[in-house]
């Protein structure tokens, strides 16, 4: 089947669904195939339970009116998304970066909201999938869409982009992660970069920090490409010193207003002034911007400020690397606060940079005084190795349940805990014992 006569079945029906468990009455069914599972072998299920047709790439399947055979599930996914975004003539935000894509994205989202209908990456469904799903999310309502993408190799984010097709392009940082996939630091600026090339090419803006020299370096590269411009310093712009009575991220902006974020983190500077870049883009209200910001409360363990049972908790586990482990411990280490405790997990796909970097933030941790210092995987404690200091200091656990456990039996109360680490460590795990 050619994608325009797939297209119009698209038009004709309730929109697209990858989880036969939560079909809807007259929606297509993709059956993607994972590395545990085969989307194929629930089509026809899919159809009874409402989808009007499954979309599959098993021959071997009997013969159905409603199954339509296809040589690959996810290319026909995203190439049916390629052909609804280009007969949609609305603007697209599209970005990219190591650290705080999410929160940059949701900070954009609310602060468009306030003028536009606005289509956005729900969560951080960044990847081959859920860029073609949001962009088939996008109805003739949408007037602006914002499209978080991600990557863990090259090759990726061009992909996403040729998808996407954003006309406005925002890379908030580059840092060094998933290493084991880019290869190295010029790999991950490579990488990114692909959409900067992108918006080169098709004559889109990007919207970059001038307060980061990568991202300067990387705009340089590449002659031609129209650009508008934030940074801390780039706009004399003041970060106000946080304390336990006042632990949020404040900002005084240029023209004198002080902004009074939900956001623990200095580091959360930059996607504030990346947000209201783009909303004076888009000729939105400065005050309405403003207040967006302020009224928007992170979720999903970014950036949280928690109130546990004894304790109080700076959440920020739903992913780290050496940068941004760095700057939330950089972060913390200013906060004025009494009793301080760690959390710390691994920082997981380093590849041969892995213990060089875990060896690097352990330098930094023996610098901040703790009352308790707690590690969770085995990256950190094998860089910890012959360190006299941390041999005494810090306890060390395979797991997030077994420090669990431990907690249960010896709690912790009155601390201020910062707890960091990468997904794969599951630090979220320790949140109803504190």
């Amino acid at each position: 089947m050619q994608i325009q006569e797939l297209y119009k079945i698209f038009l004709e029906s309730s929109g697209v669904c990858t989880d036969s468990r939560a079909i809807t009455p007259d929606s297509i069914f993709f059956a993607l195939r994972g590395d545990n599972f085969d989307g194929n072998s629930f089509a026809i299920a899919a159809l009874e339970a409402g989808a009007k047709y499954s979309i599959v790439d098993d021959k071997s399947l009997p013969s159905h009116s409603n199954l339509i055979q296809t040589p690959d599930v996810l290319i026909t996914l995203q190439d049916l998304a390629r052909f609804h975004r280009s007969s949609l003539a609305i603007p697209v935000v599209g970005l990219t970066g190591t650290n705080g894509k999410t929160t940059t994205k949701e900070l954009i989202s609310t602060v468009l909201s306030t003028k536009y209908k606005v289509t956005s990456t729900q969560g951080n469904l960044n990847n081959h999938i859920g860029v073609p799903l949001t962009i088939l999310k996008m109805t003739s309502e949408t007037q602006v869409g914002v499209i978080e993408m991600g990557a863990s190799a090259p090759g990726e984010i061009a992909t996403l982009v040729s998808i996407s097709q954003p006309d406005y392009g925002l890379i908030t940082n580059v840092g060094k992660a998933h290493l084991l996939g880019f290869g190295s630091f010029e790999g991950v600026k490579a990488s990114k970069g692909e959409l900067y090339d992108f918006l080169q090419k098709n004559g889109g803006m990007a919207i970059y920090n001038t307060d980061n020299p990568h991202l300067c370096e990387m705009i340089e590269l590449r002659s031609g490409i129209k650009t508008a411009q934030y940074g801390l310093n780039f706009q004399g712009c003041k970060i106000l010193p946080a304390s336990s009575a006042e632990p949020f991220l404040r900002m005084t902006l240029h023209s004198g207003e002080t902004i009074n974020t939900h956001l623990i983190g200095t580091y959360n500077s930059d996607n504030v002034l990346a947000a209201l870049a783009t909303g004076k883009l888009f000729n939105t209200d400065p005050a309405d911007s403003i207040r967006a910001i302020e009224n928007y409360i992170p979720s999903n363990n970014r950036s949280q400020l928690v109130q546990g049972m004894a304790n109080t908790l700076i959440v920020d586990a739903y992913n780290a690397n050496p940068t941004s482990m760095r700057a939330a411990l950089e972060n913390f280490s200013k906060m004025e606060k009494s009793k301080t405790s760690l959390i710390i997990g691994d920082m997981l796909e380093l590849g041969v940079e892995s213990q060089k970097e875990h060896k690097a933030i352990l330098e930094i941790i023996k610098e901040i005084r703790t009352d308790n210092l707690f590690f969770v995987g085995s990256e950190f404690e094998a860089a910890s190795q012959d360190d006299q200091f941390l041999t005494d200091k810090a306890m060390f656990f395979k797991t997030s349940l077994e420090l669990r456990e431990y907690l249960l039996e010896n709690p912790v109360t009155e601390n201020t805990f910062l707890i960091k680490g990468s997904r794969g460590t599951r630090l979220e795990r320790v949140l109803d014992v504190l």
